[in-house]
């Protein structure tokens, strides 16, 4: 306790202040913004196309399933250590190269599919590629928001990023669909080609502000990249805050991820649906994401962000609870929970993204964003392990009951944790350089 004390007396001194950002930020981060939205598209419209090419090839629920693991390894695995790289190199530069890795990794394919000698092997090689790339171009564009956006608007911003992502769940799956009926493969895997060059061109004309760092030029070594880990995991360990957030997210990406794997299975046994309802299902969630975000997008949420977030994730909970509930007869309370978990996302994850983008020192934010995301993406098989044998033995709805409601108890609980409840008022008890700009 007595620690606790500490620092929170301390850490109002010595937290990082705001990095300077300019006055037309807007026009700079929004042409960023604008790349990488088309971007988005083109890798969304990608995705669905390889899983729909995996599902006529083989009807092998196994072939999915190695799929999804394949694409996950990467954030679970080498998240950590690729954090550390981002806090050290260019973060506009590894962008670059993300975007860049991603567009030779579809070349391949769209070389492949137009020989029309494309293997499902050749598709979990270049899922693991974009699963790479995409976990180093994370926390490089977030930890370059915080740089770009003044701190009043970084909720704001968040927001809009899950109205597009949103927006993006219910637009992807349909236009890739007809996509696929309309032209060859291969012409489907160049579109991702064009769109990772409209978000590569702004890049190489803009500046993004870049962390000051401690040995600029020290040389990367596995022994400094460790070295950095280390210092990542020391970080997030000295700042009972961040640790508690973190621990958090794992908790509730643990009871809420079954939620949605179990969902065609609760479609087809107890609402006695099929296809079409779990693709109106699945439209609601978006449609819920979409005014969530925007909704975040321009209100901003509370003055304290964590309350925001913490009733977002009780609202999570509660949408989940009520899909328990629907049946055959209720349909539309299915449809109306969907929407109110699509509605509350934005409100749990935006707020908490802008807390870590203002509260993080600028130097640490790669590694703390990629220890985040490892920890919450880690949960997801081992929740499918706990929870396929639990519903098949108490019944699909038994999770949705125990997940639903697990959601709110850890809401309730981390706002009667003191530390996370004052992560925006404390922070790490050592002071951080400024951020200085970044030479074109």
């Amino acid at each position: 306790m007595s620690m606790m004390k500490k620092t929170a007396n301390t850490s109002k001194s010595s937290l990082s202040e705001a990095p300077q950002v300019e006055s037309n930020w807007k026009r700079t981060f929004f042409l960023i913004w604008t790349g990488q939205a088309f971007s988005l598209l083109g890798s969304s419209l990608v995705q669905f196309a390889l899983v729909w090419w995996l599902t006529q090839k083989t009807g092998s629920a196994t072939v999915l399933a190695a799929a999804t693991f394949v694409a996950l390894l990467p954030s679970v695995f080498l998240g950590p250590f690729v954090g550390a790289l981002v806090d050290r190199w260019n973060r506009r530069i590894v962008m670059i190269a993300a975007d860049g890795m991603v567009a030779l990794a579809t070349v391949a394919l769209v070389i492949l599919f137009w020989l029309d000698i494309a293997q499902v092997w050749h598709v979990y090689v270049v899922l693991f590629v974009r699963s790479l790339t995409g976990t180093f171009h994370f926390p490089a564009m977030q930890a370059s928001t915080s740089l770009m956006v003044p701190d009043k608007h970084l909720s704001r911003i968040s927001g809009l990023n899950q109205a597009l992502r949103g927006i993006l769940n219910i637009a992807a799956p349909p236009l890739g669909a007809l996509l696929i009926g309309l032209i060859p493969m291969a012409a489907v895997m160049a579109i991702d080609i064009v769109t990772a060059a409209i978000a590569i061109l702004p890049l190489l004309f803009v500046s993004i502000p870049q962390p000051q760092q401690a040995n600029p030029s020290e040389a990367v070594t596995p022994t400094t990249v460790l070295r950095d880990v280390a210092a990542g995991l020391k970080y997030v360990k000295a700042w009972p805050g961040l640790l508690g957030v973190i621990i958090l997210a794992m908790l509730l990406n643990f009871v809420i991820a079954p939620s949605g794997t179990l969902m065609p299975l609760l479609v087809t046994k107890h609402l006695n649906g099929d296809a079409y309802l779990l693709g109106f299902m699945e439209s609601a969630f978006g449609a819920g994401i979409i005014v969530g975000g925007i909704i975040l997008a321009v209100w901003g949420g509370f003055k304290r962000r964590i309350i925001t977030s913490m009733s977002g994730v009780i609202a999570l909970g509660a949408g989940v609870l009520f899909l328990s509930a629907a049946t055959k007869e209720s349909l539309w309370l299915g449809l109306a929970a969907q929407g109110l978990m699509g509605f509350a996302i934005p409100f749990a994850n935006g707020p908490l993204m802008a807390i870590m983008q203002s509260r993080v020192a600028p130097e640490m934010q790669g590694r703390v964003f990629t220890l985040l995301e490892s920890g919450a993406t880690a949960m997801m098989p081992l929740a499918m392990i706990i929870a396929g044998p639990v519903a098949d033995a108490l019944g699909i709805r038994t999770w949705y009951v125990i997940g639903g409601a697990a959601c709110i108890l850890i809401a309730l609980g981390g706002l009667l944790v003191r530390p996370i409840m004052q992560i925006e008022s404390n922070g790490h008890a050592e002071p951080v350089p400024q951020p200085v700009p970044e030479a074109i």
